[in-house]
């Protein structure tokens, strides 16, 4: 068998099981039930649908806001946090200051809300009681937060973030009827529009439609994400979320230890915590699919914030104790390095460039089936329109990305990190 014949033949083989993978992803995003509780439903709007009410809620709800130098930001999230539907008396907001130079303490320390139970804690007041260097300050920050709250149920966001007026309400019914201990919930890049921040149907408001490329590129990568994290959640295929909208109970937190073990690697406040929830409680992790559970995020203003972003998550990969998601990302990374290399070789043979061609329309169709699905979720199918033409582009942010995040050091949040 000729050389040729032997890499066309394992490039094949590859790609057919990446194409078996989107497909499973595909089918089991679709197969998630919108969640509706089964109980408590509150008035039946003119469009016939219902939302969760609030009135036999009993959980005591914690939210946990990490913020350094996010002035800019953390108004507008407290105020989206005080306009929740859940009870008053059944919610506090706990906002630990990493170490602002901005004033972001200070700011939250001047808001007040009526019944909002909100509170502030500096990191650099209370340092580590234990005279030990922080490597991880955003882990470090939830512990302590943690450590305050008085809730029952951990629920975890970012100081950009702006919410679902039912998003509390749909999270503690959620995490009743199925006596969760870890979920994970849905989030989208995009800014929610100047007015209500719901439409007459009880459903969110359409984010804001991006018009950068920038804002265009990240969103639809962001999209797929989420489908990814939702249908390997929901099968229990690997482990997969997003700090920005997760939910646990506090009791599971400390069962696993926390982020013993994890506390040195600086990212991975989120997958690494759930992975170690998963092991001590596999029928315990769940997705929650649900409208009224998008937490909408402001994408990254510039192409340096969005690479330092995106390096970050890249660079616990080789600290996933779930070896599932390892293989899956191996995988992923070899198919689209193997789209950087056939240009290359096909400079000595068109016989590679043939193969290319192919390979990249059947990558962009297989592919655009299950983003468009999940876009349609989010509301911003719209985008769909430049999916084909950005195929080049994320292939190559793929591929980069993932070799920086292996090797590179970067900046988040003003600090550098080293590997």
């Amino acid at each position: 068998m000729s050389s040729m014949l032997l890499l066309t033949l394992t490039g094949c083989f590859l790609f057919a099981g990446y194409g078996v993978l989107i497909d499973f992803y595909r089918r089991a995003w679709t197969a998630i039930p919108i969640f509706t509780p089964s109980a408590g439903v509150a008035e039946t709007s003119q469009t016939g649908q219902t939302s969760p009410t609030s009135q036999t809620s009993r959980t005591k709800i914690s939210v946990l806001v990490p913020a350094r130098n996010e002035a800019a930001n953390i108004g507008d999230c407290i105020k989206s946090l005080s306009l929740q539907s859940y009870p008053k008396n059944l919610y506090q907001v706990i906002v630990i200051d990493d170490h602002s130079t901005d004033g972001t303490g200070e700011i939250v320390r001047n808001l007040s809300y009526p019944g909002l139970e909100l509170s502030c804690l500096w990191l650099a007041e209370i340092g580590t009681g234990e005279g030990r260097p922080v490597k991880a300050y955003k882990k470090f920050a939830i512990e302590t937060g943690i450590r305050a709250a008085s809730g029952e149920l951990i629920v975890t966001t970012d100081a950009d973030c702006f919410f679902h007026p039912e998003w509390l309400t749909t999270l503690a019914a959620f995490y009743e009827e199925k006596r969760a201990k870890f979920i994970a919930a849905p989030v989208r890049i995009g800014g929610l529009p100047k007015g209500p921040a719901q439409t007459p149907g009880g459903v969110p408001a359409p984010a804001i439609a991006p018009t950068s490329f920038l804002s265009i590129f990240q969103t639809l990568d962001f999209i797929t994400l989420q489908g990814i994290t939702g249908a390997a959640v929901y099968k229990r295929f690997h482990s997969m979320c997003n700090g920005a909208n997760l939910a646990y109970e506090k009791k599971a937190f400390y069962e696993a230890e926390g982020f013993k073990g994890i506390d040195a690697i600086p990212s991975g406040d989120d997958m690494l915590l759930m992975h170690k929830i998963y092991n001590k409680y596999p029928d315990g992790v769940f997705f929650l699919k649900s409208p009224r559970a998008i937490v909408s995020t402001r994408p990254e203003a510039s192409w340096r914030g969005f690479i330092h972003q995106r390096v970050r998550w890249a660079s616990k990969a080789d600290s996933y104790k779930d070896k599932r998601i390892f293989w899956v990302l191996l995988l992923v990374y070899v198919i689209n390095a193997l789209f950087v290399v056939l240009p290359i070789a096909a400079c000595w043979n068109s016989w590679w460039l043939y193969l290319l061609l192919a390979g990249l329309l059947i990558k962009t169709i297989m592919e655009y089936s299950f983003v468009r699905t999940v876009a349609g979720f989010f509301g911003q199918q719209s985008l769909m329109i430049y999916f084909p033409f950005l195929q080049p582009f994320h292939i190559i942010y793929t591929v980069v990305i993932g070799w920086m995040g292996k090797f590179s050091s970067y900046r988040w949040k003003d600090r550098k990190i080293s590997k």
